[in-house]
């Protein structure tokens, strides 16, 4: 029997090597007036960048470039805002790593509204924003978050009272993602791996989701297939395109997934302790992967040995193990014993050398909400994953 399910809008989504040298055809659809959000150094010092301008002058496009560094906050998006709202902006395109894409996402987003963003801001904010904005492209220089393909912009205030919250709206799909894996062939090589395993998780949570449903489950076990042998060689040689790929091609996938079947406990985590401190998102992730997962598993089975969840983990072992003829608990432990030396083959630091320590633990905890994890953790389960994460 087919679960009851609702699916959310994509945007135009063109997946190709070479495709940015085609966004400038994609520009006259909207105007002639960009503004490009990139990273500081990575794709403005590439010779993609240099033949992007090039080509945006030979075609009459005016464009104005905004470097963004670091996780988008409040002041990068009013900033933004309030310094291009009177140059009559056609379209915005975010050219980079999920933050980018997040920052592009909002400022297109909030040009035509006077307050600040932090005001629309869910559960922060008092206002419901009404969903205008201008076109949007976005174009991923890293494999990992998927925002290309989700209609929520990730806004953070670092600090003790700090906040990781979405800007969110159906509209702000972007209108166009293009896909170009040949863009994340010089990302560095700890970017790869954090990028990456944020990538992982959300193909996992998004399958193990209780909000999953069969064109989810589909459409993640395909990203989780592309995952296995691209993961480890992207990580270790990033000159590898077919590698580059597949990661590319997983991370599109984990946006789609995410964003209709929601996502677990780890990405509970990654929300507050990002609120409080200045970890790379996909980092966190890794990092709790193994745990959190072991966790889910041992608490499954204390409340129901037949669940689904751990019919699914049984599925997931049998993709990243190659062995046959094994029972379900073997591949289910097995998948746990992969995801941990995954993140010792990626050289994942522990979340202490970023500044979580045993002191902030109950603090953490108190503020990570879990939505969609395939079982209920008490409070003394999150402080077990996080105490044996550090």
């Amino acid at each position: 029997m087919v679960k009851p399910f609702q699916f959310s809008r994509l945007p135009r989504i063109y997946f190709k090597s070479g495709l940015i040298a085609k966004l400038p055809s994609f520009v006259h659809e909207y105007g002639n007036r960009i503004v490009l959000v990139t990273g500081k150094s990575s794709f403005l010092g590439s010779a993609h960048a240099l033949e992007l301008f090039e080509a945006l002058k030979k075609e009459g496009i005016a464009y104005f470039v905004l470097p963004v560094t670091g996780e988008p906050s409040p002041d990068i998006i009013d900033s933004a805002t309030s310094a291009f709202r009177t140059e009559k902006i056609d379209l915005v395109a975010g050219i980079g790593g999920g933050s980018v894409i997040d920052s592009g996402k909002a400022i297109s987003a909030m040009m035509d509204r006077s307050e600040s963003v932090v005001e629309f801001l869910e559960g922060i904010g008092n206002k419901e924003h009404p969903g205008t904005k201008l076109p949007y492209i976005a174009i991923p220089t890293t494999a990992g978050t998927g925002s290309e393909a989700t209609k929520n912009a990730v806004i953070s205030r670092i600090g003790k009272n700090g906040f990781k919250k979405s800007l969110r709206h159906n509209n702000f799909v972007p209108d166009i993602a293009l896909v170009d894996p040949e863009l994340t062939l010089h990302c560095p090589k700890d970017i790869t791996a954090s990028s990456g395993m944020d990538c992982f998780t959300q193909l996992v949570e998004a399958y193990l989701s209780d909000k999953s449903n069969d064109y989810t489950d589909a459409l993640a076990i395909e990203g989780l297939k592309a995952i296995k042998p691209s993961l480890i060689r992207s990580y270790n040689n990033g000159e590898d395109i077919e590698a580059r790929t597949g990661m590319s091609f997983a991370a599109l996938t984990s946006g789609i997934c995410l964003a209709n079947a929601g996502l677990g406990v780890v990405h509970g985590f990654a929300s507050s302790i990002g609120g409080m401190f200045d970890i790379p998102h996909g980092l966190i992730c890794g990092t709790l992967m193994p745990k959190s997962n072991e966790i889910n598993i041992r608490e499954l089975r204390k409340n129901d040995k037949n669940h689904v969840a751990l019919k699914k983990y049984a599925i997931l072992g049998k993709l990243f193990i190659d062995k046959s003829g094994h029972s379900e608990v073997y591949y289910t432990d097995g998948f746990v014993n992969y995801l941990h030396n995954l993140t010792n083959d990626l050289q994942l630091p522990g979340l202490r050398k970023s500044g979580l320590d045993e002191e902030n633990v109950s603090i953490v905890c108190s503020m990570t909400e879990i939505k969609n994890n395939p079982v209920k953790l008490a409070f003394e389960n999150l402080v077990e994953i996080l105490l044996k994460s550090l």
